[in-house]
Order: structure tokens, then sequence, then C-alpha cells
């Protein structure tokens, strides 16, 4: 009877850290697949008035990084990829 408890404690935690790290790792890179780049850029879009060049470049460190940081501005420090690329002058690549 003991080793049953056991195992079902021992199920239990593994199946709480599998969860764990799966909640922690949404929304990072590599969380989406490429057909979902462009719905995630369109709301990460939705706010600005530089809407065109916004979806374009957006769309462009979706495809390379595979992540595209939540709500429509900041949060960049969920995707590293898409937070580091930069362009020839040094400054943000992806909006």
């Amino acid at each position: 009877m003991a080793r049953l408890s056991w195992s079902s404690i021992a199920l239990v935690l593994f199946l709480s850290v599998v969860f764990a790290v799966e909640v922690a790792n949404a929304g990072g890179e590599g969380s989406l697949k490429p057909e979902q780049c462009a719905s995630a850029c369109n709301y990460r879009c939705s706010a600005t008035s530089h809407r065109n060049p916004c979806i374009e470049f957006c769309n462009m460190c979706c495809k390379k990084c595979l992540c595209v940081p939540s709500g429509t501005y900041g949060h960049k420090e969920e995707c590293p990829c898409y937070n580091n690329w930069k362009t020839k002058e040094g400054t943000p690549k992806c909006p």
C-alpha cells in the first residue's frame, strides 16, 4: 500500500514539474509556428499608426524567431531573439 501512495506522490510531482515548465516557456522563443505569425503580428501592430511597416518587420522577425512578444508594445524580454535583432544603426529591428 505504501508503494502506491509513494508512486502517486511521485506521479503528481512529475506532472507538476512538467506543467510548470510548459507554463514558463509559454510565449517564449519557438513557441509559435510560422503560420501563426500573421495573426500574432496583426495583434502586435494593432495600436500603431505605422501599421504596414510594423506588420512587415514583425512577420520577418517572427519567421526568424518563432516568437512575438505579448501586447501591442514592450515585453520584448519575452523573446530574446526578437529583442536582440538590430539594424545596422543599432536600433531594434523588430517592433
